[in-house]
């Protein structure tokens, strides 16, 4: 039996009236996931700009004289 198979089991042997707190803590784990992969994109944001400046720091400027 598989995990999901496991957990609709649970879920048909509890009564009507405990299902909505059972949606409610699933909508949770979904936005806890969903926050989880925003922070992993920020993160991924603020490291590429991070290389960015780094480079841009390295970058040697000559001026020039323009008549």
């Amino acid at each position: 039996m598989t995990i999901l198979e496991s957990a609709i089991a649970k879920l048909q042997q509890l009564p009507e009236s405990a299902l909505p707190e059972v949606s409610d803590f699933i909508d949770f784990l979904m936005y806890k996931h969903q926050s989880r992969i925003a922070d992993s994109i920020q993160d991924d944001i603020a490291k590429a700009w991070a290389k960015w400046f780094e480079g841009v720091d390295l970058l040697e400027v000559s001026s020039t004289k323009l008549p």
